[in-house]
């Protein structure tokens, strides 16, 4: 029977693009299931908001033990937003993706932004080596996995294309499986970063004023399309909204919008067994 690892990595190569949506928590996890999406991300921003906390305020240890929940939710193959990791060092990548696929999971990104916002980017020098142990690491795993290599430059007021695509240059040449550089500003940088590498690219949806469609993206050679914290802050937003009215007004509107118990419980029905 194909493993996970090896089904998420298919999904790579099958022709056009494959939208994977990021879920914070077992329910939302089988909604996507149940609709029939073929894997699943995690989003460290809708886990951090579903916690209280801004985003960026999450140890690994909360990170991972939130990916040993996902694991195990559905039967769907799930990939991690493991941020920078266990720590900065070449080897705590490599203790990352250990780790990770130790839970189970399918795949994970790792990060090139530091957490300091003093200097937010890892030197490419030190970028590529972490990419290289996490590789090094996958290799030697007794399942496969899924290594995305994260290039944060547009995230982090450096908006520089050429110096992103050299940093996703060097990652391939690492070993990265996929690569990832959140918030690119146009699908003509889309198409051109797409074109001046050669593995699999992820774009993430949700960032930035751009919207383009599943299509536009795969014609830009975009293979796989994430949602980050999109439907995370769409939940939490219309929440807010939705709870700020009903005190301003003292009207209860928004019943009309609800989505009925039945409906709901009828994503869950699959995974009765599972409790």
């Amino acid at each position: 029977m194909t493993g996970k690892g090896e089904a998420f990595r298919a999904l790579h190569h099958a022709p056009g693009a494959f939208i994977i949506p990021n879920p914070w928590d077992v329910g939302t996890a089988r909604i996507m299931a149940t609709l029939g999406y073929r894997a699943l991300a995690t989003t460290s921003a809708g886990l951090a908001f579903s916690l209280g906390v801004a985003d960026g305020k999450l140890t690994p240890q909360m990170i991972l033990d939130h990916c040993a929940i996902m694991v195990r939710a559905t039967d769907l193959p799930v990939s991690a937003d493991l941020e920078k990791g266990l720590g900065d060092s070449p080897e705590s990548s490599a203790q990352t993706i250990r780790a990770a696929a130790a839970l189970g999971l399918a795949g994970g990104s790792l990060e090139d932004h530091t957490g300091d916002p003093a200097a937010p980017i890892y030197d490419l020098s030190l970028a590529t080596e972490r990419i290289a142990a996490a590789a090094e690491a996958r290799d030697n795993l007794p399942a496969d996995f899924v290594l995305t290599a994260r290039a944060e430059n547009y995230l982090w007021g450096r908006p520089d294309l050429d110096d992103t695509i050299a940093r996703l240059l060097a990652f391939e040449a690492a070993g990265a499986d996929v690569l990832y550089a959140p918030g690119l500003p146009s699908l003509e940088a889309i198409r051109t970063v797409c074109a001046a590498v050669s593995r699999p690219v992820n774009v993430v949806v949700g960032i930035g004023p751009a919207r383009f469609t599943r299509d536009e993206l795969a014609e830009a050679g975009v293979k796989r399309i994430s949602i980050g914290s999109s439907l995370a802050r769409l939940a939490y937003g219309e929440t807010a909204r939705t709870a700020r009215d009903m005190l301003r007004d003292g009207r209860f509107d928004f019943l009309d919008r609800t989505m009925g118990f039945a409906e709901i419980e009828a994503f869950f029905a699959p995974f009765e067994e599972r409790g």
